[in-house]
């Protein structure tokens, strides 16, 4: 399981020109059963995914084709974490 977080950059004005690709991007990541949470940091400091069932060289991979990154409007980090405890509704998490 992966918690990315994708940092508004000095870039952060370019946002508006590549939201609609940004956003195509999310929901690929949603149809393909990958980003299970997506959010924004508050107040205004960018966005944040929960991620699973994947591994972290083709999270990576994925991370550097949204468009934000691409062209500089947020800077990525990705975070990998090994659940050892879960709410009963979450205990798939588990398994991976």
């Amino acid at each position: 399981m992966f918690v990315v977080f994708l940092r508004f950059s000095g870039d952060k004005g370019k946002a508006g020109q590549f939201m609609q690709a940004h956003n195509a991007w999310i929901q690929r990541g949603v149809d393909d059963g990958v980003f299970l949470v997506v959010g924004s940091l508050l107040p205004n400091a960018g966005g944040a995914i929960v991620a699973y069932n994947t591994t972290l060289a083709d999270l990576q991979q994925r991370v550097t084709s949204d468009p934000f990154v691409e062209h500089g409007v947020v800077s990525p980090e990705v975070l990998e974490i090994k659940p050892n405890r879960t709410d009963q509704r979450l205990s798939f998490l588990l398994a991976g």
